[in-house]
């Protein structure tokens, strides 16, 4: 039994009570090429009103302002910068592009940028250098910064602690550290991003308990779909691909996990994530 255009199951057609925002959706990711407009209306109908495109190359940035700029049922916004996996490709050439798109008027946040030692596709060098340059830019354009961190939280809360006073709002999304690393995070007034990592009983289940720990007014909630697909979720789905309308199933966790309402969270990581991105716009 399926709903709607038959690509989610009845069980996974979730609704959430109250608005929300999707942070870190990688809707240029091509296994969306073929229903980016099914995948929106059912985001619509599960109440998400606005979505952040995530920026992380050449292509997927000129591609999510691109859909930034059409008519959608959900209001779409992205963000550029590198991510640390690209980061040995980082020239004067690029930088010269990110900033480019950063004058774009629904381009809202420098990033994804930061640092991943967790693979290391490219070296820790190569790094800390596009890293660098990312803090550069958004201390100079007064943007917000959308950083990646994995395995890498030593020299990342380093790197933060030099810019701090330079550098505006930053969030750390999806999130997946331990405490004393969320703690440094929250201890510099970040805001922390949280996805269906906290679903998965092989490696989130820690973050089920810290996820208490960060501030109300501090925390936003992100698909990072295509991936990331939550591994509680009441249904199976055909294929491992996340999507915007599981959104409500994330915030379902995480609020029980903080021991309030979905519709309280919901409102929440809503309000901080207007706020975070000074959007504006009537969604």
């Amino acid at each position: 039994m399926t709903h709607g255009d038959g690509m989610l199951p009845d069980a996974l057609c979730f609704q959430s009570p109250e608005p929300l925002i999707d942070i870190g959706a990688n809707l240029t990711h091509e296994s969306f090429n073929h229903d980016l407009d099914a995948v929106l209306e059912r985001a619509a109908r599960a109440n998400l009103t606005a979505m952040v495109l995530t920026g992380t190359d050449r292509a997927s940035i000129e591609a999510s302002a691109a859909l930034t700029e059409q008519s959608h049922p959900v209001a779409l916004y992205a963000t550029a910068g590198l991510h640390p996996h690209h980061a040995g490709e980082f020239d004067n050439s690029l930088q010269r592009f990110i900033e480019g798109y950063l004058d774009h008027p629904r381009v809202l946040a420098v990033g994804e940028c930061g640092l991943d030692y967790h693979r290391n596709f490219s070296s820790p060098s190569d790094q800390r250098r596009a890293f660098e340059a990312h803090l550069e830019m958004a201390a100079r354009t007064k943007k917000p910064l959308f950083l990646h961190e994995r395995d890498a939280g030593s020299d990342m809360l380093d790197m933060l602690g030099q810019w701090r006073d330079d550098i505006g709002p930053a969030v750390i999304h999806c999130f997946t550290g331990d405490k004393q690393t969320l703690y440094g995070y929250l201890d510099m007034d970040l805001y922390v991003g949280q996805t269906g990592w906290l679903c998965d009983e092989r490696r989130g289940e820690h973050l089920r308990e810290l996820v208490g720990d960060i501030p109300a007014d501090r925390l936003m909630i992100e698909t990072d779909c295509p991936y990331l697909l939550p591994r509680n979720l009441p249904a199976r789905l055909k294929g491992r691909r996340h999507e915007p309308a599981l959104l409500p199933w994330i915030c379902r966790e995480i609020a029980a996990c903080r021991g309030v309402s979905e519709a309280e969270l919901a409102r929440q990581t809503t309000s901080n994530a207007r706020a975070f991105f000074n959007i504006t716009d009537s969604i």
